[in-house]
Formats: C-alpha cells, structure tokens, sequence
C-alpha cells in the first residue's frame, strides 16, 4: 500500500487536498484535508444583528446570494418577519440566477475539461470533446461564457451588483421591479433557454423536463441530433468510461428545500435514506469536531450550541472542516440528492439502478438548469409591479433564528443567536462542509471520503484522473466549507 496526496486542485473555489491510501489498483482509503481557515462565524459575533447581511456574502465569490438568502431567512425567522409575494419570487430568481450560472459554469468549465487530458487521447470520442472542451481554447467556452454573462444581467437588475449584494433582506427586496424591467428580465431568459436547447440539450426544456426514467434517457440519446448536443457528449462519453459505477457513497441524501412560492416550494424538504423518503429533523444536526483543527468541546454539538475555536495542533485533526452528522449518519447533498428528495422521476430512477455517482450528480445538475429556467419564467411573470417587494420588521433583542435554503452545490443553513441586542452565536454549515466532511467520533469517513474509496488508479499516474472527476462531481466551494 502507498500513501499519496493529491492536491492542489486546480478549477476549484478554494484549497482543496486529498490524502489517498493507494492498493494496487485502486483507492483504499481516503482523507479529504480542507487545508485553509477564514473565521467568519468569529468574526460576526458582537455584531450588529443586520450586520450578518454585509459580512456572510463576502464568505465566497461564488455562491454569495445563497449566503446572503441563509442569513436573511435567519434574520427573518428571528424578527418573525415573513415576505410578501413579490419579495419571495424575487429573491427566486436572484438565488435562481445564481444557481444556474454555478451549474452551466461547472459543467463547461470546471467537469468536462478533465475529458479533454492526454491521458484519454487512445479514446475513440477523444477528438470532438477535446475541440470542444480544452480549458479555456475549446469552442464551447466561446458559446457558454457570453450566454452566462448576457443571463447574469438579471443579476444586475434584480441586485444591482453580484457578488456580495445588499438588495436581499429579511422582509424582501429592496429593488422594487418595474413593468419595463419585467420585459428586460423576460428576455433575458429568453436567450438563456435558447442557448440552453440550442447548444447544451439540442431539445427543449420541457422534454428534458419530462424524461422519466433511465431508458427513456437512453432512448432520447438515440437522436443524432441530441447525441451531438453537449449534454449527449457527456452522456457518450459517461457510457465509454462507465461513469455510473464512479464515486458511490452512502446513498444518504438530504435537502433542506428551496424556492418558496405560495405556500410551497418548488424542491421539497427531506431525506432519502434506505430506498425511501423520511421527514428530516433539523434537531438531529450536530457537528463533530473530532478529526477537525478545532478545540474539542465534549460532544457533538447542535449548531445553535456550536462553538468554532481553531486549535491548529489538535493532534487528531487533520482538516479545518467541521464533521456535520444527520443522527450520527453521514449524508450527501446538492443536485442529485435534491432531485431525489424531491421525486424527479430521472432521478430516482437512475438512483435506483446506480446509486450516487459521478453520472448522476452531473445529470441532476443539468436537469435541474431546465427546471429551474422553466420556473423562472413563472416567477417573472408572477411579480406585480405595483404591490410590496419587502416587509420591515424590528429586531428584538433577544431572540434565536435558523436560515435553511439550498445553495447550487446543496444544502446550506445559518443559526443564529441574538443576545442584548448583539450576536452572540452564528454557525454556518455550508454544502461542502457535509460533502467534504473529515471522519467523526465514530470513524466514519464523510461522503466525499466514502465516495473515493475503490476509485481506480491507472499505471503511472500521479494525480489519478477518476479521482479528479468524482471530487469534481461534488463540484466543491472550500471557501464556504471553512467559511
């Protein structure tokens, strides 16, 4: 057996490294090190409550609306405060806006690059993936990155800058839209389907929409016209190197739930676990500090009662990422499993025959590039210029409050406790801390470290490359992990 470290990744938000135990072959063991600490959840305490909305976007440079809408539904929940209709489909489409650049840009520019390496040169689909995915030369990011950046003018609009906007409060909005806005924010969509059943599909959102099962998505790809889309050469090129047999963890899923609208969201709330769906019990979380940089504190806390204090030589700890646990068990969040909880027929069919793998994680992130585009459409034309866009509300002295959403990589919470006017606690577990999680009291390895083991190893290679996809199907964001 062999010890080896991978890492730095390259084409990822943050420092990422990863310690692997190699046997022959193939991965043994794994230990996913979060190698960098930022301190956020100490810097806010003695704060301002309101102050939590400037500080926790400048988390990440990435995902800064999906921390900007946790702490605001923290805020809310604690000020009891609730948005009207307006103000909830906006921050629907601004967190939406956010969530679909994140996929489009990890599809395009951070996944399928790795399939343009030399090392896969002998491969008879080599030739036409490597023209249109080579890092930054590849004709699709000459497609992809102006149609991302003509969406991301909805950011503008809506939020007036991105990252690290202030327009996302508790009550609302503070952007009211106009008639005429609602008319630039329609077209903008408009191209952005367009690009998206033009280039990424080769067919429309709504048949992607509608595919229901693993066969159908076999029988779709017999089309020569979706087969040379991008997302058929994803699907050619997962069938060549049986990608659904890559990177299977626990099978555990959770969602916190995501895009409210009338009463109800558009992706539901809780766990999949053993073959069905469970309600999720929020006071179940705890967070084990066992294997972390952190000061132990007895046993795993609950993130109302968390304490984040870094002690850099604790002597078992071997990662600045917390060890977060749904009743003592490992979970897997993002796309795939908000798919799952949430019942899309695709999904729980490929689920059903493969598990969560590298496949599935990359198939439910575009999936959900159709779903959530369609659903925007009803958003914008939801919003009734003439009525409010937020609600305001004073902040009680004391008081306690849980923002719970799910950002593009997963499921993203804030806790909050206020105290004498002034925060007292504030505790963040973010998507990549549950996916990148080291092992807890018990030994159990976190999800991304469950997922390695058995990878292949192929001769010769330092850096193995079934490694690289099944790190990247997590799409990771390390910078919020360690917030």
């Amino acid at each position: 057996m062999s010890r080896r470290i991978v890492g730095p990744f390259n084409r990822v938000e943050g420092d990422l490294e990863v310690q692997l135990d190699i046997q022959g072959d193939q991965v043994a063991e794994a230990w996913v090190v979060s190698p960098m600490y930022r301190g956020f959840e100490q810097m806010l305490q003695g704060k301002q409550p309101v102050d939590a909305m400037s500080y926790v976007p400048r988390i990440c440079g990435i995902c800064s609306v999906a921390q900007s809408v946790a702490a605001a539904r923290a805020l809310a929940d604690a000020q009891g405060v609730l948005m009207p209709a307006n103000g909830e489909n906006a921050v629907n489409l601004i967190l939406a806006n956010e969530n679909l650049a994140d996929h489009l840009t990890h599809f395009y520019m951070f996944f399928m690059p790795d399939f343009a390496r030399d090392i896969y040169k002998a491969e008879a689909w080599y030739t036409p993936v490597a023209e249109r995915f080579t890092a930054m030369k590849g004709t699709a990011a000459k497609q992809m990155l102006p149609a991302r950046a003509q969406f991301m003018h909805l950011m503008g609009i809506m939020a007036g800058k991105w990252p690290h906007t202030l327009a996302i409060q508790p009550g609302g909005t503070t952007r009211t839209i106009k008639a005429e806005e609602k008319i630039r924010i329609m077209t903008c969509l408009y191209q952005f389907r367009t690009f998206l059943e033009t280039t990424l599909f080769g067919d429309s959102l709504e048949n992607i929409a509608a595919l229901s099962s693993a066969e159908e998505l076999d029988g779709w790809m017999q089309s020569d016209q979706h087969r040379s889309s991008d997302f058929g050469l994803f699907l050619n090129i997962s069938e060549a190197l049986s990608l659904h047999t890559l990177g299977r963890a626990s099978d555990h899923f959770m969602s916190y739930g995501v895009y409210p609208s009338n009463g109800e969201s558009l992706f539901s709330r809780g766990v999949w676990e053993n073959g069905e769906l469970q309600r999720l019990n929020l006071n179940a979380i705890r967070e084990d500090v066992s294997h972390s940089w952190m000061l132990k504190y007895g046993d795993a806390k609950h993130p109302f009662d968390g304490i984040t204090q870094p002690d850099p030589e604790m002597k078992d700890g071997y990662s600045w990422c917390k060890a977060p646990r749904l009743e003592n068990k490992v979970v897997e969040v993002g796309a795939l499993a908000r798919q799952q909880v949430n019942g899309h027929p695709l999904i729980r069919s490929l689920v059903a025959a493969s598990g969560g793998n590298v496949q599935n994680r990359v198939v439910a992130r575009l999936l959900e590039l159709a779903l959530v585009t369609m659903a925007m459409e009803r958003w914008i034309k939801a919003i009734r210029p003439n009525e409010a866009f937020c609600h305001l509300q004073s902040m009680p002295d004391e008081a306690e409050g849980v923002g719970l959403m799910e950002a593009a990589r997963g499921s993203l919470g804030h806790w909050l406790k206020i105290k004498q006017g002034k925060i007292y606690n504030y505790q963040i577990i973010a998507p990549t801390t549950w996916n990148f999680a080291p092992r807890d009291a018990q030994e159990q390895p976190g999800a991304l470290e469950q997922a390695l083991i058995g990878a292949p190893v192929r001769k010769g290679e330092s850096t193995p490359v079934a490694v690289q996809h099944i790190v990247r199907s997590f799409d990771p964001c390390m910078v919020c992990t360690v917030h």
